[in-house]
């Protein structure tokens, strides 16, 4: 084994600036450099980036230390070995406090959420639970009673919601792995805005249990990395059917495939695109198109009516009652301990009757039969992530209205039972990124993360933050 001074060199100059899941493993097994090192250089890092809005709660050092050093009694080393990973806060992690950035819900976890026990199991070390959009309500990553994590591409932004700390924990090569949730899509609005890959897989793929709920009919467990190959070792792990969670579903999860056929994506009519007045989002948009067009893949405009009448449901409608349910102790019993906007968003959910929720479940079946026809068509679309970026300056001079805009390309993919992947397509020279989102049906998992590998190694961007560290920022 080389010196530790050698080893830490190395894993930090090669593996976490050019991340590689399977090179750290190979590293970990093969002497080159020890687990504790690496878990070492998390602690290292997270002390000299000094966000302390990025976790809200950190395991003791000695304590992380003593587990990584088990990794290699009595146990098989897994595909995860001694890799470190953070989680988003209303996941479980059994002897931390579960908050989802509410301090007056907290409770100390017994048992690791299913995700984490896989996580474990594979040989990964969880380092501590990351900040979040209170009860997972938000887009923006403002919404917390704790310090709003920092943007690491440009201060100014919102770092994106509600999955804000396992995003910016990624894009600072704090871990390379990092396990978020995404109902409206939180797993993938703060994966543009931090200029990583946000992994939503099909619902019910990963078991939700031990996930406080947003909504529990929609919730997914998603994985922020720097590159699609270590997102895709991630779900690999934690993927697969809990009989013991009732939305759990057997959806095999298929093989990426370097030479994929060309494939078919639609996109929104140009008169329904919508960027709130963002021209250079709307160019770069046009870019990524031309990108996949070049990679094979046949662009065709479809209508994207039914999609948009679908995101409007999801705050407008009956899901808004499950929310609710999930913040009921504290709303009723300290309405006071809630971020005000979160509050007022849930406590709609109170009012709602039968007859409006069965309104608009058939309304939903409806937009269902009219999207699977869209389907029939095209193999996947390829959307924008966000239609913009705003500051957090912005968030706070308009709250509900600019994260609504937030969502208008994210907020009907849970509800039409779609998968997808976000991933970064263009980062500007003063910070500002921009992505897409390729998206399909449940059990096209493969699919689109075939397209999505092609697409990142084209764009040719480096991942996180540390394009800027090295260059000041890049134009595509």
């Amino acid at each position: 084994m080389r010196g530790a001074e050698s080893g830490d060199l190395v894993c930090h100059r090669v593996d976490w600036m050019t991340p590689d899941i399977a090179k750290i493993v190979a590293a970990h097994r093969q002497g080159v450099i020890a687990p504790t090192d690496t878990i070492r250089q998390c602690y290292e890092r997270i002390r000299s980036i000094d966000d302390p809005g990025i976790f809200i709660s950190l395991r003791d050092e000695a304590a992380v230390f003593a587990e990584t050093q088990s990794l290699s009694v009595g146990r098989t080393r897994g595909p995860l070995f001694g890799v470190p990973v953070a989680v988003k806060d209303n996941i479980d992690v059994a002897g931390l406090p579960t908050t989802a950035a509410c301090p007056a819900f907290a409770y100390s976890a017994t048992h690791d959420a299913i995700a984490v026990a896989k996580l474990r199991a594979a040989g990964a070390i969880v380092i501590g639970k990351t900040n979040l959009d209170q009860f997972a309500t938000g887009l923006v990553g403002t919404r917390t009673p704790y310090p709003v994590p920092r943007n690491p591409l440009r201060s100014d932004l919102i770092p994106g919601g509600s999955s804000s700390g396992s995003a910016v924990a990624v894009a600072r090569g704090i871990v390379p792995i990092a396990l978020g949730t995404d109902t409206a899509g939180s797993g993938r609005v703060p994966a543009m805005f931090n200029n990583v890959v946000g992994l939503k897989p099909s619902p019910g793929m990963v078991s939700a249990r031990g996930v406080v709920p947003a909504c529990r009919s929609l919730d997914c467990v998603t994985i922020f990395a720097l590159t699609l190959e270590d997102a895709w070792i991630a779900l690999t792990v934690v993927a697969g059917y809990d009989d013991a969670d009732p939305y759990s579903r057997a959806v095999p999860i298929g093989t990426i495939r370097s030479e994929a056929k060309a494939a078919k994506l639609g996109v929104p009519r140009k008169r329904q695109r919508e960027f709130f007045g963002d021209a250079r989002a709307a160019a770069d948009y046009d870019q990524a198109l031309a990108r996949l067009n070049r990679l094979g893949c046949t662009i065709a405009e479809i209508d994207m009516t039914p999609f948009y009448d679908t995101a409007r449901l999801l705050y407008e409608g009956p899901w808004l009652a499950e929310r609710y349910i999930a913040a009921r102790r504290v709303i009723e019993n300290d309405p006071a301990a809630l971020h005000p906007i979160t509050r007022q968003i849930i406590a709609k959910g109170a009012a709602l009757t039968a007859t409006e929720a069965f309104e608009a479940f058939y309304r939903l079946e409806e937009l269902r039969k009219i999207a699977a026809n869209t389907f029939a068509d095209v193999d996947g679309l390829a959307l924008p992530t966000a239609p913009t970026v705003y500051t957090c300056e912005q968030v706070l001079a308009d709250p509900i209205n600019l994260n609504s805009r937030l969502g208008t390309y994210t907020n009907f993919v849970n509800l039409l039972g779609l998968c997808g992947v976000a991933l970064p397509a263009a980062l500007h020279a003063d910070g500002t990124p921009f992505g897409i989102t390729l998206l399909a049906p449940a059990g096209a998992d493969a699919v689109v993360a075939s397209i999505a590998q092609r697409f990142q190694a084209d764009s040719g961007l480096v991942p996180g933050a540390f394009g800027r560290a090295k260059t000041g920022g890049l134009d595509n």
